[in-house]
């Protein structure tokens, strides 16, 4: 690396919870992404009700997912090459930079009144895009602010940040749809993620390993990520768990409005903060998992949460009680957070370092295949109804999972290895 920004600050600054914050560029880039987290969230939340209003239709809304996240199935092990590969510092400020341009885009033409449904279909896979190139180069940088020893604790705080967003952007959203419509949350957008782009420029972020980015070295690179994967059992594990729940559990997050409007006959501003539930949940769950000063029975927290999260899912696809729905919610929320911490965490402790853009790249395209489950929600609830079709998908997901615990019990049973 040609800045040398991995200080030991993060392992003996601050003691307890909150330790990455000692290293001064993780305090710039903490508040970059969890700004960006939240106008991604709102984003979703805000063209998902635009969507519904504009078309009464739940296949419809289950499209945005669909474009949200096809380009994680297509660019994502890109991205995973290019954190190995170019400066990460110019990725991620290109990246934000295309973000924010395409928010004050969509603020015009809503403002403007030309808003049309391909527009956000348009609008969630260039955001998807940037997502797919930079989210590898974003957790491989916290990796070389931190450490081997620092990491999980500045991952889980990341993952307070992604998971406060959850909490944070749908809430605000329906807030802002319910006073000034969908165009007000798009100003609010712009706002957050200018500031966001300001902290990130603050940073003095690693830029890389001392490699070239050659095109033509593109196809040999990604095989080679995809055959790394293919070795590593702890690797392979961590893609099995994470392709199913990006099938069954993260396409439902787009039928939450649906779900609201049509099941518990709720308007915008309870619809947002019933999609918040799942980041109350999250959030703490990240929370205490930063707390947490000596770990390394990782894989079970995992695993683990992925079948908390699963649970919490098949009660609120059962619930036509508000409360009920939003406790479900918090309860799903706070698996997903065992899931999301450790899924990036254990691929960097396992990973060598030359090989770990790569490897987080594989885990992109795993991620990638939830336009896969998108589609498969959107048409389900077409067919059997929102609600039969979420229970659907949760009984499915319960399955998958116990089977790859079933098949691989050393990953959960073991150590995680931190060298």
């Amino acid at each position: 690396m040609s800045l040398d920004t991995k200080t030991n600050s993060g392992r003996r600054g601050t003691i307890g919870t909150f330790r990455a914050f000692s290293n001064q560029n993780f305090r710039f880039l903490w508040p970059a992404n969890f700004l960006l987290y939240v106008s991604r969230w709102m984003q979703m939340t805000l063209l998902a009700w635009f969507v519904l209003e504009l078309t009464d239709s739940a296949w419809y809304v289950s499209l945005l997912g669909f474009f949200t996240f096809l380009p994680m199935l297509v660019l994502g092990m890109l991205g995973g090459l290019l954190a190995d590969s170019v400066n990460r510092r110019a990725l991620l400020v290109i990246t934000q930079l295309v973000a924010l341009a395409l928010t004050i885009t969509v603020m015009v033409l809503l403002f403007a009144g030309f808003m049309e449904l391909w527009h956000a279909y348009a609008a969630v896979f260039i955001t998807g895009a940037t997502w797919a190139l930079d989210m590898p180069a974003r957790s491989s940088v916290i990796h070389d602010l931190l450490g081997g020893e620092g990491v999980t604790n500045g991952m889980s705080l990341d993952s307070v940040g992604m998971t406060g967003s959850t909490m944070v952007g749908p809430a605000f959203a329906g807030l802002l749809i319910t006073l000034f419509d969908v165009k007000g949350g798009y100003v609010a957008m712009v706002a957050f993620q200018s500031v966001a782009l300001v902290s990130l420029l603050f940073a003095r972020i690693p830029t890389g390993y001392d490699s070239v980015f050659a095109p033509e070295k593109v196809v040999r690179n990604l095989l080679e990520g995809l055959s790394y994967a293919r070795t590593q059992r702890v690797v392979l594990a961590i893609i099995l768990i994470t392709v199913v729940m990006n099938l069954m559990l993260f396409p439902i997050m787009q039928m939450v409005p649906v779900m609201a409007r049509d099941v518990l006959n709720v308007g915008p501003g309870l619809m947002g903060v019933l999609q918040s539930a799942s980041g109350f949940g999250s959030f703490f769950g990240s929370l205490f998992l930063a707390s947490l000063t000596s770990f390394n029975r990782h894989g079970a927290v995992f695993l683990g949460g992925s079948v908390l999260g699963t649970l919490g899912l098949l009660i609120f696809s059962f619930s036509h009680w508000y409360g009920l729905s939003f406790v479900a919610l918090l309860v799903m929320g706070t698996g997903v957070a065992g899931f999301a911490v450790m899924q990036m965490t254990l691929v960097m402790l396992v990973s060598r370092d030359e090989m770990r853009g790569r490897a987080l790249g594989v885990v992109s395209l795993a991620i990638g295949v939830s336009p896969i489950g998108a589609l498969f929600i959107g048409g389900l609830a077409s067919a059997i109804g929102t609600a039969n079709a979420v229970t659907v998908n949760a009984v499915t997901g319960l399955a998958l999972l116990a089977l790859i615990g079933l098949i691989m019990p050393s990953f959960w049973r073991g150590q995680s290895s931190t060298t």
